[in-house]
């Protein structure tokens, strides 16, 4: 085997009917405040017809679905569309479905997501400041919330992950909740965010992935490297790669495309061409962990 057809469990992808369901960030009026500024190319349907035509050249086997900021009312009746999906084209083969821990029918939305037999975590966004600045911890939605803690604390119970997303800043924060939450298996998304390369930027990034590497019980997804305002380069991206990888291990970390949000960026081949490049020096063991082994173990997807 060659790292050319090496197998790739995509660990983080999203698809997206915008006549079936209801997509706000995507269908409602221009967000100008969305990370990666205008977002009109992925303005349309995202179907599985258009992953595989992106990531056709790639020996991708199995694929892991992200909730994709459906309308939380229809939070549901997303996991009901993407098993669907699964159940026509042979993919996605995990999902992670959505549900807000600090809401009354938290457990309700929590025992019905867990009851889809391809539903294996939970994503949901805790309340974020936009700078490290404006931080809050506390106000509710946050991760010091009691209300959301106590929502956060029926993971367990019904055997679900965590994707956690939140920018640089907040990663210490969760390494807080990690510790005080060992029973519960934490992915972190989209490598932290580390938006800020300058030396203090990236020193807050680090300070914040050390923190969640010391709690056993989090991963680590690489992916969307994207800057707000620059092209993903795999000169610019490298460092970054490299040093996630030397925080938290090879068991720990999982290679994904966070297609189609990331293709504002770059093509599917650029990210996982680069992603090859950059550990092609790696053992054929440590490289089948980062490409699908360890995203296999931690969604619990059967081979």
């Amino acid at each position: 085997m060659t790292l050319d057809d090496i197998e790739i469990v995509d660990a983080h992808h999203h698809l997206w009917d915008l006549q079936a369901l209801h997509y706000p960030f995507l269908t409602d009026s221009v967000n100008e405040a969305f990370f990666l500024g205008d977002n009109t190319p992925i303005r349309r349907n995202y179907l599985p017809e258009d992953y595989r035509r992106d990531s056709t050249r790639h020996n991708v086997i199995k694929t892991v679905h992200v909730e994709a900021e459906c309308d939380r009312k229809n939070q549901i009746a997303e996991t009901e569309w993407i098993s669907r999906i699964n159940a026509e084209y042979g993919f996605p083969n995990a999902i992670v479905a959505h549900a807000w821990f600090d809401e009354e029918n938290n457990e309700e939305i929590l025992a019905a997501q867990a009851a889809f037999p391809l539903v294996r975590g939970i994503r949901s966004k805790p309340v974020t400041a936009s700078s490290p600045d404006r931080m809050q911890p506390g106000a509710p939605r946050t991760m010091q919330d009691p209300k959301w803690l106590k929502g956060f604390a029926l993971l367990e119970k019904y055997g679900l992950s965590w994707d956690l997303r939140v920018p640089c800043w907040h990663l210490e924060e969760a390494a807080e909740v990690a510790h005080a939450f060992p029973g519960t298996r934490i992915v972190l998304n989209h490598t932290g965010f580390p938006w800020d390369r300058s030396e203090a930027g990236l020193k807050i990034w680090r300070r914040g992935m050390q923190a969640l590497a010391a709690a056993p019980n989090v991963h680590v997804k690489i992916s969307c490297l994207c800057l707000p305002d620059s092209l993903w380069t795999l000169e610019s991206n490298r460092p970054i790669v490299l040093e996630a990888i030397e925080t938290f291990g090879v068991d720990r970390c999982m290679f994904a495309s966070n297609y189609p949000v990331d293709g504002l960026r770059a093509s599917y081949d650029l990210i996982y061409d680069s992603f090859k490049s950059i550990v092609a020096e790696f053992s054929r063991d440590a490289q089948k962990k980062l490409f699908s082994k360890n995203a296999m173990a931690f969604y619990r997807i059967d081979p």
